[in-house]
């Protein structure tokens, strides 16, 4: 049984690796230009990795179109996390004071490498995954950098409402993208657990790099 969501795939399959890059381009400058408009420390949301995760998952369920097969949509977010990068370090460069040093540019791209055919295969499995435990993994991925990204606002940055915005996502997404009560429960204790996994394998080692 596949989850009938109502959507048809618009990255269609002569377009995709033309339209996710374009998409991720768009919203990289689209991020870069909240990140500098939105008051005080909210900025830090737009510049959110968790954020930066979710078009590849929508991005991997909108090329699913239906069909298990994971290549594609892997595919598909790939281009669209590295059209974020390129978006938003390219408008940092062009359209602001530069985007500095190459260092941190390539540690987001390095990430993207990783991220992107991920949340897209994520994607892929939300939406059209037969199995019960894809469907779980895949929300408790998403909903798990969002846990990770909580965890971080709330011990090191000591930013309060994004740790609490962050964290009601971290439980919203499974309770309202899950099939049934079953699902949602498995997904919430399961992003619960990927989310200090994520932590201690991704933000303390930044943590590190950073400082």
């Amino acid at each position: 049984m596949t989850l009938s969501t109502g959507i048809r795939p618009t990255l269609g399959p002569d377009r995709w690796w033309i339209s996710a890059p374009l998409a991720g381009v768009g919203l990289g400058i689209l991020t870069n230009l909240a990140q500098g408009g939105l008051p005080g420390a909210s900025n830090q949301i737009a510049n959110s990795g968790a954020v930066w995760c979710v078009p590849a998952f929508a991005a991997g369920a909108l090329m699913a179109g239906g069909h298990p097969a994971l290549r594609r949509p892997a595919l598909t977010g790939l281009c669209t996390t590295i059209g974020l990068v390129v978006g938003y370090y390219g408008y940092a460069e062009f359209g602001r004071n530069g985007m500095g040093s190459p260092f941190w540019p390539l540690v987001w791209l390095a990430m993207a490498l990783l991220s992107g055919p991920l949340f897209g295969a994520a994607g892929a499995w939300w939406r059209c995954g037969r199995t019960a435990p894809r469907r779980v993994v895949a929300l408790a991925a998403l909903a798990g950098v969002f846990g990770m990204e909580s965890i971080r606002y709330a011990w090191v940055l000591h930013y309060a409402p994004q740790a609490w915005t962050c964290a009601a996502l971290l439980v919203g997404i499974p309770l309202l993208m899950a099939r049934r009560h079953r699902e949602r429960a498995l997904a919430l204790f399961t992003a619960l657990a990927f989310s200090g996994i994520a932590y201690a394998v991704i933000e303390l080692p930044l943590q590190h790099v950073s400082t």
